[in-house]
């Protein structure tokens, strides 16, 4: 009987590709890892994975981006990142893939993505001079690995059998391994988001805010209800909503900062971080809100404001007449149409540098953000501040204006109960309800609630800290055995009811009755 010499293991054919594929994911993620990491050092408010995830915000259509704040809120940035790695990876393996089948196929696929990366770069207004060299060495890195992965493959998997085979199998699987490793170790979004946070830090640290010359309002006794359950009537920094179009928040070295006063203007002004400390700042307690806030929902936060009026800084460069706009620029290009009015009359409409009592954290725009009481953020709100030009509605339009948004937006008169919330099983009986309402600019006078759409009760109304911010309201409320709906409006200081139909948020703020359901036992 003769013996059988036992042949050179070698991968089948459908095998191979599932480790072309692999090779692809590989060499893109180390790319991509290579690219971020390098940007963290030469500019880390821009990379290529942001610039990319900046296009894309820009590019997607209103209705999308709105129905992203709906599905995700806050956590829309996260849920971007996550479709930005799960795309990136499916094209790695089909690079892979093609690489393997056709040389030079999926090279050529990595070099478009890789140009892609670079012209992102490109568009972005606060990339550094050299924030292109990162998109450069993520596809010089991207392109050496796949064809060095897939030479590895194909030696392993040779057309005649070879003695060395467990060799060849043992050299690409190393080849691969390290490359896999070298990826995870330089982190991809992490460590961009790491080094930014650690540069902004150290800036924020330097940075002592001065005393306001005009102290903030005291809040009344009684302004801050008691029961359990109510928001803060001042919203922590860490639980404040944020809503931006920055997949990561710009890194803004404070000496370096500037704000310039353009457009229809006596004379243009230039403003640097220090001299804006040194000017007799004011304290606001003011409630802002995202226009994209759903009747009922959590887009919208009070807190403490520390900054100098925009009024001064407009009447030291003079408005020229005919002009009834402010388009307000942020570092990263993102810009905001305000009425001219609003920053000049009384409502105290402010530079802010600072945010309960601290300066402002890196995702509300430090170093310098607008706060416009009364107006909707699409239209005010702008963080990382850089440029005031004063111009014309019929000249110049904010970002979100020609995604079907209104030019002015004023924030509408909302109410919300947030005890107890929709949904849950309460003792019948006296059932304690509360909340907050709001009609920035204008005050709130009365909210009410009707249980099974039955008559309206008239509500606590804790006094406000003043008609900018937001108002707690109380009631005790008789509910028998039995699931009941409960609705509240509030109406405003001039004496007008919010109104009753539901309207969508777009194209200038949502209306109608937050209205829950709960179950008495």
């Amino acid at each position: 009987m003769s013996r059988t010499t036992p042949k050179a293991e070698k991968p089948s054919t459908r095998t191979a590709a599932r480790w072309s594929a692999v090779c692809g994911v590989a060499a893109i993620g180390l790319g991509v890892a290579a690219g971020e990491l390098l940007a963290g050092f030469l500019s880390p408010s821009v990379s290529p994975v942001t610039a990319l995830g900046g296009v894309v915000i820009d590019a997607v259509p209103g209705w999308a981006k709105e129905l992203a704040v709906s599905l995700f809120g806050t956590a829309d940035k996260i849920a971007l990142i996550t479709s930005i790695a799960l795309v990136t990876l499916v094209l790695a393996a089909l690079a892979g893939l093609l690489e393997y089948r056709r040389k030079g196929a999926g090279l050529v696929l990595a070099l478009l993505a890789g140009a892609a990366g670079l012209a992102a770069v490109l568009t972005r207004a606060q990339a550094a001079p050299t924030a292109a060299i990162a998109p450069v060495v993520a596809t010089v890195v991207t392109m050496l690995f796949l064809r060095l992965l897939i030479q590895r493959l194909e030696t392993w998997r040779p057309v005649r059998e070879a003695v060395d085979m467990p060799l060849a199998r043992r050299s690409f699987v190393q080849l691969l391994g390290g490359t896999a490793i070298a990826a995870v170790v330089a982190g991809i979004v992490t460590t961009v988001v790491r080094r930014a946070g650690t540069v902004v830090s150290d800036f924020r640290q330097a940075v002592a805010l001065p005393a306001p010359v005009t102290p903030a309002q005291k809040v009344p006794d009684g302004a801050a209800l008691t029961l359990a359950g109510l928001q803060p009537l001042v919203t922590p920094n860490a639980d404040f909503y944020r809503i931006d179009t920055a997949l990561i928040p710009p890194a803004v070295n404070p000496p370096e900062w500037v704000l310039k006063v353009t457009g229809l203007v006596e004379r243009e002004v230039q403003l640097d971080f220090a001299t804006l400390l040194s000017k007799p700042m004011i304290e606001r307690h003011v409630t802002i809100a995202c226009v994209s806030n759903e009747v009922g929902g959590d887009l919208i936060g009070n807190a403490l404001w520390l900054g100098w009026p925009v009024r001064e800084l407009l009447a030291m460069a003079g408005p020229k007449p005919g002009a009834d706009m402010v388009l307000s620029r942020s570092t990263d290009g993102w810009t905001a149409g305000t009425p001219l009015e609003a920053l000049t009359d009384n409502r105290d409409a402010i530079l802010a540098v600072g945010m309960n009592g601290e300066p402002l954290p890196l995702e509300h725009g430090f170093p310098v953000r607008m706060i416009v009481p009364g107006l909707y953020g699409y239209v005010s709100a702008t963080k990382w501040l850089t440029e005031l030009k004063v111009t014309r509605f019929a000249d110049d339009q904010g970002y979100w204006t020609p995604r079907g948004w209104s030019d002015h937006g004023p924030i509408k008169t909302q109410s919300r109960i947030d005890v107890p919330r929709d949904g849950r099983s309460v003792k019948a009986g006296t059932v304690q309800f509360g909340g907050v309402a709001w009609a920035q600019h204008r005050g709130v006078s009365k909210v009410e609630l009707r249980v099974d759409r039955g008559n309206w009760q008239e509500a606590k109304l804790a006094p406000g800290i003043s008609t900018d911010t937001w108002y707690q309201w109380q009631l005790g409320l008789q509910l028998s055995v039995g699931d009941h709906e409960v609705q509240v409006r509030a109406t405003d200081a001039t004496g007008t009811p919010q109104p009753e139909p539901r309207t969508p948020v777009a194209p200038d703020g949502a209306t109608g009755f937050h209205t829950i359901r709960v179950t008495a036992n």
